[in-house]
């Protein structure tokens, strides 16, 4: 893990400026507050080992590493993120949460809200989640013509997505990352865009960065306040709101290779996708791999 000063390489796109550290630290980490240590490194195989190794070494709840560019990240299913340097947020939050273990599961769900809160609020456009923890972008409304060509008319694009996994003695690392500058030809794959592709109207990580963890210090405080109960935090109700998924007819590919379809109805108290098959029975989905159903550009 890199963490030298900031080389001539840093600056050799104006568009992708720098994130500093010092000037993070004075406004997150701060008496009373809920960020304990945010580290900036120039290059990392994976902030969520980072911050995993972190915690087994005893580092306190409220850690965050953030890197300049991710050269081995790791989504969901084993997929890889990648981006090139200083065009996304990458970046792990080790939480420690005293609530029961059947609440853990709402903790990337929880990080999604956040991230939505912040895209919403700083780059002003239409993102939501996409059931249980991809951010999406309107694709036929958004982006280059290549974009909507290449994704399917009516197919909205991933440019954020969340990963959460267990640590050992009780504490939880949240992995987020989100294309912010990439350009086209810098896509990873062919259903992912950016905040930029998709007309953001600003694209500064620096602000994005602080929305996202101010976000989600809220929510984790209303949420462990409230036993991780995510009827009285308004965590669910939260989830439902910005997810996009809801209401939507869904193909869930399902552990083990089978598959589900229906109508995505809702998300019950633990979390699970509520999805109603043709006979009108509803099936709680723990895990699966969602994808939604093409949506008419006229309706």
């Amino acid at each position: 893990m890199s963490t030298g000063a900031y080389s001539d390489a840093a600056y050799s796109d104006l568009n992708r400026p720098p994130l500093h550290q010092a000037a993070l630290r004075r406004a997150l980490v701060v008496p009373g507050g809920f960020w304990t240590d945010l580290r900036i490194v120039d290059e990392t195989g994976s902030t969520n080992a980072d911050v995993a190794a972190a915690a087994r070494d005893g580092a306190p709840e409220g850690l965050v590493i953030v890197a300049e560019r991710q050269n081995a990240g790791r989504g969901r299913l084993g997929r890889q993120w990648q981006s090139p340097a200083r065009a996304g947020l990458s970046l792990s939050l080790l939480l420690r949460p005293q609530v029961p273990p059947t609440r853990l599961g709402w903790l990337p769900l929880l990080a999604g809200v956040a991230l939505a809160e912040a895209v919403r609020r700083v780059a002003r456009v239409d993102a939501y989640l996409k059931w249980p923890n991809d951010l999406l972008l309107p694709g036929a409304r958004s982006g280059s013509p290549t974009q909507s060509q290449r994704a399917g008319l009516g197919v909205d694009l991933k440019t954020a997505g969340i990963l959460a996994e267990a640590a050992g003695d009780g504490a939880v690392v949240i992995g987020i990352g989100l294309n912010v500058t990439l350009r086209e030809d810098e896509l990873p794959r062919p259903d992912a865009t950016s905040l930029a592709l998709g007309g953001a109207a600003g694209t500064d990580r620096d602000p994005l960065l602080r929305a996202l963890l101010r976000a989600t210090a809220d929510w984790y405080a209303r949420f462990t306040e409230h036993g991780g109960d995510p009827e009285a935090s308004g965590l669910r109700e939260a989830y439902v709101f910005h997810c996009g998924t809801v209401g939507r007819r869904v193909r869930v590919e399902l552990p083990g290779g089978e598959e589900l379809e229906g109508l995505a109805t809702g998300v019950d108290g633990d979390g699970r996708l509520q999805v109603a098959d043709r006979l009108g029975a509803v099936h709680a989905v723990a895990a699966g791999d969602v994808v939604h159903a093409r949506l008419d550009p006229l309706q």
